[in-house]
């Protein structure tokens, strides 16, 4: 079994598309291992997205993550990395392949619905992040 984090995005959870994106996450056979609703501050979502610093749309990502609440899970299944990436689909949901997370709910590349570890580093670094019993998004 492998663990990955997933969080929907304040886009999607201000357009009330939380309980329909956890459908297909179970749908597509993760167990929820945990799940909460944070509004993360400036600081922590540019924290939370440190690998992405110095590059020209980090300004515009931290304040759309602090702008609302989000919803972070702790997923758990077989290849959960690779196989939510693939059930979310493509950053800018037009080249989302159809019936994925971001084609269904994303209204653009800025503004897509949901983020998804890339890789077991990653996933083990924002989970502890979110999760974690000293997590900096409590």
């Amino acid at each position: 079994m492998e663990e990955t984090l997933f969080m929907i995005k304040p886009d999607a959870v201000g357009a009330r598309k939380v309980g329909l994106i956890l459908a297909e996450i179970e749908k597509a056979g993760f167990e929820i291992v945990a799940m909460r609703q944070i509004r993360m501050t400036a600081d922590q979502a540019r924290r939370f997205y440190a690998m992405h610093e110095g590059k020209p749309f980090l300004d515009e990502l931290v304040a759309f993550m602090s702008s609302g609440p989000a919803v972070p899970c702790h997923l758990r299944r077989q290849n959960a990395i690779l196989g939510l990436r693939e059930l979310i689909g493509a950053t800018d949901p037009k080249e989302a392949k159809p019936g994925t997370i971001r084609a269904l709910y994303a209204e653009s590349k800025g503004k897509n619905a949901v983020h998804a570890s890339d890789s077991p580093e990653s996933a083990k670094t924002e989970i502890e992040f979110m999760f974690g019993a000293v997590g900096a998004a409590r």
